[in-house]
């Protein structure tokens, strides 16, 4: 008796555990108008907009489309390889190219959250030799350093292209080489992939681990992406589970010595752990909610268009009135791509190893997904979510 008693009194609290991290997830009203049968007929819509893609426009990729954070609809479509045949699955991964940014955004953010670095840091705290003065850590999450593109004046000033580059080789170069400047810090927003990369340099000197153990460590193991890792040389000779990058001529694309700086690119996923990131962002699991506000909040007051970026993610509204987070990659044969849309939670997540245009059809499905609305009821929509973010 008190053996069961205590059995019961344990799995009580064990349900109180779990509870309490279910209630720790935001939450989305689903109306009544979403039903199952809806929720089907959306995924068999979504299954012949794609296998309209992969037929007549040679889209060769996986996609996961998700909605109220049910999945609606999951597919793959074409080869890993061509040469091989080897069929595409929906866990099978893909390079992210710069969707891997957002997970380099991630592991600073944690570490803020540990007080093991600040976002006004200067890069000089942690790279004394770094030549260029006043960069700080927000400034590289946000596009505003004003740096130069190392892919670029790595052409230039790595003398064997047969031999890896690393991060602290790119460091190196800066340090020795001093590139020019493509604006003073914090007077423009312009991409850059230097930025990420040293973020990812930044992570290895304030945690006192490396970048790919600490993304595993910390991020992938947690929320059980199994199939998510960084780019190592190894890569290169898997099969099977990891899909070829190919020109758009279906040409196999083979790593180069750019491939190994981590920061901006090189993390591998598939669309069903991608998933699970998304899921992993409505909760506390990594960040607090306030972290998580601040890397979804845009950081461009001069901006001329609509887009903005936060920590990682691109911010865009939508003609349906709902402002989506998204992000795209190119790099070496792979096209990818992934957008959230927290006011219904909804996702669209597209990988692809045939850089063909792929992501030039995603325009035609998001407008599917998230149709135009009247501009008075479009208004009333931002208004309205306004004033619950308030």
């Amino acid at each position: 008796m008190v053996s069961c008693q205590e059995s019961t009194e344990e799995n009580q609290a064990g349900n109180l555990k779990g509870e309490e991290k279910e209630e720790s997830k935001q939450r989305v009203a689903i109306p009544t108008s979403f039903t199952t049968a809806t929720a089907q007929k959306l995924g068999h819509q979504l299954d012949s907009i794609f296998t309209h893609l992969h037929k007549r426009k040679g889209f060769n990729g996986t996609v996961l489309v998700t909605k109220y954070d049910q999945v609606l609809y999951k597919g793959a479509f074409g080869y890993t390889d061509f040469q091989r045949k080897d069929t595409l699955t929906t866990q099978t991964a893909f390079q992210l190219a710069s969707v891997s940014k957002q997970f380099t955004a991630m592991a600073i953010m944690m570490l803020k959250e540990q007080g093991k670095l600040h976002y006004d840091d200067s890069v000089q705290q942690y790279f004394p030799s770094f030549p260029y003065k006043g960069i700080t850590i927000r400034q590289l999450l946000t596009h505003r350093s004003g740096l130069a593109n190392y892919t670029y004046f790595s052409d230039e000033l790595w003398p064997d292209r047969n031999k890896p580059i690393t991060n602290a080789d790119v460091l190196n170069l800066m340090a020795v080489h001093k590139p020019n400047v493509y604006h003073l810090p914090n007077t423009h927003f312009d991409y850059s992939n230097t930025g990420y990369m040293l973020l990812a340099s930044i992570v290895e000197k304030a945690s006192g681990e490396p970048f790919a153990n600490f993304m595993q460590k910390h991020i992938f193991g947690p929320l059980q992406m199994k199939n998510t890792f960084t780019y190592s040389i190894d890569v290169a000779t898997l099969t099977g589970k990891v899909a070829t990058g190919h020109t758009g001529g279906r040409r196999k694309r083979t790593p180069d010595y750019l491939d190994t700086v981590l920061g901006d690119k090189g993390v591998y996923s598939t669309v069903e752990d991608l998933y699970k990131w998304d899921q992993a962002l409505y909760t506390q699991k990594l960040v607090k909610w306030e972290t998580l506000e601040e890397a979804f909040t845009g950081s461009r007051p001069e901006k001329k268009n609509k887009e903005d970026y936060g920590f990682g993610w691109r911010i865009r509204p939508m003609e349906s009135g709902d402002t989506v987070l998204y992000h795209a990659g190119l790099w070496h044969g792979y096209s990818t791509y992934l957008l959230r849309n927290p006011k219904d939670h909804s996702a669209l997540i597209v990988l692809s190893n045939v850089p063909n245009g792929s992501l030039g059809h995603l325009k035609a499905i998001q407008q599917f997904l998230y149709p135009a609305q009247p501009a008075g009821i479009a208004q009333n929509r931002r208004t309205i979510v306004g004033a619950v973010h308030q």
